[in-house]
């Protein structure tokens, strides 16, 4: 409810600020909506009282720890039992995982799923029934790339998949119809801001950005929130992975639009390590403060953080896995860690991107003339100059950061935009008057640097693992 609040204020905000900057009748002069959302977060409520039955499980919740170990342990695939249809391991991250903990502890979703009473949805579906309706109506829908990461929907039908849904006891009835990422879906009814403007787009965050990025095929994105989302366009061919990373779909830009897929990276700690300096430890007071504090050393001193908190994800899939900072010595201040917590974005960013490269192989990726293979990013902390210089040195490639660096929302806009005729694909994809403010950061280290460095962060992994039982 609380979700539904901060959209509907963010919704009349945004009217405000436009009108503010001179825009006119912007209400009026609206064509579509497009919705981008943080994937996987699963809830379930009542079709009746259009009330949640328990709070929303959020993507890095690790509740379902003990629900993974037993379908490990039970199903003949092990954790990669249901790779072949959906491209993903089991794993605490994905819907399906959390659905089955709500259906098992919460009597409330007991009750509703056996009386016809339930719908399932992450937050997309959530929104988008409530805009249109609700209890009134409401239409309960989700889209390819957030159904793509549920472990529910077939990669190659896009539809629900039939085996997976049997194996793991869930009811069909409370799923959502799967839609593309750009068609008319349905409008916003009476009482919301905006009402009767259609919901025209719909994709989970790190796909919007692909779309915002116009990653083509053989083009990746990295995105840097709160945790760090890395995705190589394969086209239109699934390609599984045998080095960690997940099959996922990239985006479908219409009903009869062909299907992108994509390689995905999921790093659960990236931006929330510079949160934990500031919340937990206090060594800084804003997050844009830990550019200059760690800009006071020249290196980290020989400090590695691994920020795994709540276990690792790509590529070691590891939940037994915690957080270490290991190479202190008494020569160690705030500043060295404070530039080793930027350094672990950029060597976990470097761990998927090398899984990529040796997946996709030679044919997979786009190089420019001098070989170079482009990383373009996004999101809240490619602000920081300092992080982007790193992530290049490290990766010995050169890193591109657009002019807009909130290519998420613009991904959603995108889409909306494309089911209405305001733009064409050509128009995206075209990347013509994109680059002008683009920002390119060039590798200055030597490779011999980089191979110790990377070599030593190899080291400070390791050390992470088996320590989730350590004793309180």
């Amino acid at each position: 409810m609380e979700i539904l609040e901060s959209v509907k204020v963010c919704i009349e905000k945004a009217l405000d600020k436009a009108t503010a900057h001179g825009y006119k009748n912007v209400a009026k002069g609206l064509k579509a909506i497009g919705l981008t959302n943080q994937r996987e977060t699963t809830l379930v409520w009542s079709k009746s009282t259009g009330f949640p039955l328990y709070n929303a499980i959020v993507w890095m919740d690790a509740r379902t720890t003990s629900i993974c170990r037993k379908l490990e342990k039970e199903l003949p695939g092990g954790r990669t039992h249901f790779v072949e249809s959906c491209g993903l391991p089991i794993s605490t991250y994905f819907s399906a995982l959390k659905l089955l903990w709500l259906l098992e502890n919460v009597e409330d979703v007991k009750k509703a799923v056996s009386t016809g009473d339930a719908l399932f949805g992450t937050i997309d579906t959530w929104l988008i029934w409530n805009f249109t309706g609700g209890c009134d109506g409401g239409i309960h829908v989700t889209d390819v790339s957030n159904a793509s990461r549920t472990m529910l929907m077939n990669l190659n039908t896009l539809e629900w998949d039939q085996a997976t849904l049997k194996t793991l006891g869930i009811a069909i009835e409370i799923l959502p119809k799967i839609v593309s990422n750009a068609e008319i879906i349905g409008n916003i009814t009476k009482n919301w801001p905006l009402a009767g403007i259609p919901i025209a787009g719909c994709l989970g965050d790190q796909h919007a950005a692909m779309v915002g990025q116009a990653c083509r095929k053989g083009e990746a994105k990295s995105t840097y929130g709160t945790g760090a989302f890395i995705l190589l366009n394969t086209g239109e061919k699934v390609i599984n992975s045998s080095h960690g990373l997940l099959s996922t779909l990239a985006y479908k830009l219409g009903p009869d639009a062909p299907t992108n897929y994509a390689l995905e990276g999921s790093i659960a700690i990236a931006g929330a390590a510079v949160q934990w300096l500031r919340d937990s430890l206090g060594i800084i007071q804003s997050a844009s403060e830990i550019e200059e504090l760690a800009n006071k050393v020249e290196n980290s001193g020989g400090v590695y953080f691994v920020p795994a908190f709540n276990g690792l994800f790509a590529p070691w899939w590891r939940d037994d896995a915690r957080g270490v900072c290991i190479g202190i010595t008494r020569f160690t201040n705030k500043s060295h860690i404070a530039r080793a917590v930027l350094e672990s974005m950029c060597f976990q960013v470097k761990d998927v991107l090398d899984s990529m490269h040796k997946d996709a192989g030679e044919n997979g990726e786009v190089k420019n003339e001098k070989g170079e293979f482009l990383l373009r990013v996004d999101g809240g902390a490619t602000v920081n100059n300092l992080l982007m210089q790193i992530q290049a040195d490290l990766l010995g490639s050169p890193v591109l950061r657009p002019a807009d660096i909130e290519t998420t929302a613009l991904g959603a806009a995108y889409a909306a935009g494309l089911a209405v005729g305001v733009w064409t694909e050509h128009d995206i994809f075209s990347g013509e008057g994109k680059m002008k403010e683009d920002t390119i950061f060039k590798p200055k280290v030597d490779g011999e640097q980089r191979k110790k460095r990377v070599e030593s962060w190899g080291k400070a992994v390791s050390r992470t693992f088996d320590l989730a039982d350590l004793s309180l």
